[in-house]
């Protein structure tokens, strides 16, 4: 009884976040997901200009938009920490079990956002600036606080906060907003729901658990896989835009369609002969086909360059 008293008194909670460390701030910026989102936007960066990219922008708009993206993960720690608590997957974030403070999390995410929108207004330019702390408040504030507990389509709608890194590395180099920038973000657009279902799938009864509408709680497994394998149809189609209007080289075009057979393939058997592990293993492989394929638009850049306008 003394013992578990003990455990939870306010001094056992003060020395837990005592024992705060730099990891648990990195923790909350959700780091691999932003280094995706950083790659993507350095893909629309090396695509929006012939040559190399000067690293008078490159240097500051990495940082700058990786900042900000960081600070929308960390501000979705600080909403979600209630059903972060009891969920599986969440339960240990730092913020739940109480390494990390409230006040503190709220300090760094306020930081990183500032120093970021500062870094792209001052050394890149206003538009990106603007766009970047855009996606901010779309997923820090709009999924986070109201979509993801308002629709089932929360991930559709505010996936496109998500979608945007191309673009802003587009802007970055150029000032402006391209249609080819665009075409990147209508493939991350694309790509979300699929890749975002599949863990939902998995984790379907942790949601039912905090009463999170998401897609395979409101409508079912069965129907969420259908849409998993339509998504992946669509995205096939989309995958080919950039070939079509010249944006891209048949390297891209080749890496395009295998990979995107490649996840129609896992989506299929997802829908029709699924396994236990399935679900978890068509998100994992979601992860490394959008890797791949803006890696391959980098190569195809590259190694063979197209001229647009």
């Amino acid at each position: 009884m003394a013992k578990a008293a003990l455990i939870n008194s306010p001094a056992s909670v003060v020395d837990v976040t005592q024992r705060t460390s730099w990891r648990d701030y990195y923790e909350i910026t959700k780091p691999r997901v932003v280094a995706l989102l950083v790659l993507t936007a350095l893909v629309g960066m090396c695509l929006s200009v012939p040559g190399v990219v000067p690293w008078q922008l490159l240097i500051p708009a990495m940082l700058g938009i990786g900042f900000l993206s960081s600070a929308a993960a960390a501000i979705n720690h600080i909403v979600d920490q209630r059903i972060d608590k009891e969920m599986a997957r969440t339960h240990n974030r730092p913020l739940v079990n109480g390494r990390l403070s409230q006040r503190n999390a709220i300090g760094f995410a306020a930081m990183l956002a500032l120093a970021g929108f500062v870094m792209l207004y001052g050394l890149v330019n206003p538009l990106t600036a603007w766009l970047t702390l855009s996606g901010l408040v779309g997923y820090g504030f709009i999924y986070t606080l109201y979509l993801k507990r308002a629709t089932p389509q929360n991930i559709t709608i505010g996936g496109l906060a998500g979608a945007i890194p191309p673009l802003l590395g587009w802007t970055a180099m150029t000032n402006e907003i391209h249609g080819h920038a665009l075409l990147l973000v209508l493939i991350i657009f694309t790509w979300t729901p699929p890749h975002f279902w599949a863990l939902a799938i998995h984790r379907r009864d942790d949601y039912a658990k905090v009463n999170i509408p998401m897609l395979p709680v409101t409508h079912g497994i069965e129907f969420t896989k259908t849409q998993i394998l339509l998504y992946t149809i669509l995205l096939f189609v989309v995958g080919l835009l950039p070939y079509l209007v010249g944006m891209s080289n048949w390297l891209y075009l080749v890496g395009s369609v295998v990979l995107n057979l490649i996840f129609f393939a896992y989506a299929w058997q997802l829908k029709f002969n699924p396994k236990e592990n399935t679900a978890m293993a068509t998100f994992k492989f979601s992860i490394i086909h959008l890797m791949l394929l803006f890696i391959i638009l980098l190569l195809d850049h590259y190694l063979l360059p197209v001229s647009f306008s």
